[in-house]
């Protein structure tokens, strides 16, 4: 599933080939979006906004697309003139410049600005917004009361939006932060310095589209070490490194599982 800097670079994306340049053309080849679409066909994209997971394409004052890619959704950009599309593509918008394909997605459905602003509430803080759905503290309030360790709280979108499986290995990782502590023992200095990280990586994630979380004496030049080849693609300390030696302390990278995802982390470099 595509984590959060993903999503923000779609709604980026989005904004830049359609938001402020005229009529759009909407539509479903696969048609099971094609009454929606028939209402938003011709109407102007006016912003492309995220949230975590959730991308939101809005049309006219009070109308959102809401799309969420879940584990198959695929969204595709490409120049004018468009090919003609798939029976596979669930919504295609169009313009005199550009298109774009949405594909397989679990989510994709008109909504109201009521509906909208309810998705956000369910929501926790994300790292790559700076209004009120960006505030570390939200976070903290429920982190610092919990029993359950920092690894799935991480991954708890109701309690911090858009950190996926990477982002949470690599910034515990970076901070020396033992997976399996309790949320209410990681102290507000240690809260502050993951939150400010997240804020960090996950920008440096929209502007490259990709995950890249070694330090400058950790990249493969530094170490004299063959680049990570990996369909995520990006360097990384431990996601999907398990059995592989710590590039900072060379101790074996473990993996178990943890809420239905796997976990991997450095047992020395992350001590209890």
């Amino acid at each position: 599933m595509p984590e959060g800097h993903t999503i923000h670079r779609l709604a980026r994306d989005y904004a830049a080939r359609f938001a402020g340049r005229g009529p759009v053309t909407v539509t479903s080849p696969q048609g099971k979006f094609s009454d929606a679409a028939a209402l938003l066909d011709g109407s102007p994209l006016h912003t492309a906004d995220a949230h975590g997971k959730h991308l939101f394409l809005g049309f006219r004052p009070t109308e959102w697309v809401h799309i969420h890619l879940g584990l198959f959704g695929k969204v595709t950009f490409g120049d004018a003139p468009a090919p003609p599309p798939t029976d596979t593509v669930r919504l295609r918008l169009e313009n005199p410049a550009a298109h774009v394909d949405l594909r397989g997605p679990t989510t994709c459905a008109l909504i109201t600005d009521a509906e909208k602003r309810a998705v956000h509430d369910r929501l926790g803080p994300d790292p790559l917004r700076t209004d009120h759905h960006g505030d570390p503290a939200a976070a903290y309030a429920r982190i610092s009361r919990s029993r359950t360790t920092i690894a799935a709280l991480l991954m708890d979108q109701k309690v911090v939006a858009g950190v996926g499986n990477v982002y949470r290995a690599e910034v515990l990782f970076r901070h020396r932060i033992d997976p399996y502590r309790p949320g209410k023992d990681i102290t507000p200095a240690e809260w502050d310095s993951i939150w400010a990280d997240l804020v960090d990586l996950m920008r440096q994630g929209v502007r490259d589209n990709r995950i890249d979380t070694v330090r400058p004496e950790h990249t493969p030049e530094a170490m004299g070490r063959p680049p990570r080849v990996d369909d995520h693609g990006g360097e990384v300390y431990v996601y999907r490194r398990a059995g592989r030696p710590c590039h900072v302390c060379g101790g074996e990278i473990r993996t178990a599982g943890l809420a239905a995802r796997n976990l991997f982390w450095c047992p020395t470099c992350q001590r209890a």
